[in-house]
């Protein structure tokens, strides 16, 4: 049989590890998103816009106590020796100019994320008022950066191309003119299409028109 795996706090900054002394009961793990509500006239709800992804948060509750010997205290010893292990993890880093980073591990569960909040709750003391227990009310904030974002989400570029049917008797410069506003700027429509006569077209065809402005992706040439 396995032996008691404990949950651990490790700072990536410094390599410290705080290995709590009685793992949590439970915890909460919260994901959200912000989309904004953008009204338009004559519509009966609102168009919904994504607008960003919020930080994912852990939040658990930590028991702490000093009243009996452990590992990590004597016994009756003041237990916020042990709770400032916690705290001073939103401490500024010298080097980073903000706090640090850390690695929360517990079983299966590997959170990289900062410290973004703790309550401490003494609720047990010596008879001169000095407290040997407390629970920890933590709140962990999920560590991003553009550089880890990159790596881990391969973002397309927004495609804006819209598709239109080819009527009887269009050719290449009336759409044009049509989705541009000028009857010279159909070359993109070709490019886009692999067409080589602009006023050879079936109808019924469908045809992509890109947005401006576009680049030839052989020659280079910028159509704005």
């Amino acid at each position: 049989m396995a032996g008691l795996e404990r949950a651990t706090i490790t700072d990536t900054v410094s390599g410290e590890r705080v290995t709590v002394l009685f793992n949590p009961e439970e915890y909460t793990v919260n994901r959200d998103t912000t989309f904004a509500q953008l009204p338009v006239p004559g519509l009966s709800a609102p168009v919904v816009q994504f607008v960003h992804g919020n930080a994912q948060t852990l939040e658990m509750e930590l028991l702490v106590d000093s009243y009996e010997r452990s590992t990590q205290a004597a016994a009756s010893s003041d237990v916020r020796e042990l709770t400032q292990k916690v705290v001073r993890l939103m401490d500024i880093a010298p080097a980073l100019h903000a706090p640090p980073p850390v690695i929360f591990a517990w079983g299966s569960l590997t959170f990289t994320c900062v410290l973004q909040r703790c309550v401490q709750r003494f609720i047990l003391f010596r008879p001169d008022g000095v407290p040997v227990r407390a629970r920890l009310q933590v709140t962990f904030s999920e560590f991003r950066n553009a550089e880890l974002e990159a790596r881990e989400v391969k973002r397309e570029t927004a495609d804006y191309t819209r598709l239109r049917v080819v009527l009887d008797g269009e050719d290449l410069p009336a759409i044009a003119f049509e989705a541009y506003g000028d009857a010279t700027r159909w070359r993109p429509i070709a490019v886009r299409n692999d067409l080589d006569d602009p006023r050879a077209l079936a109808t019924g065809q469908t045809l992509a028109i890109p947005r401006l402005p576009f680049r030839d992706p052989d020659s280079g040439e910028l159509t704005r």
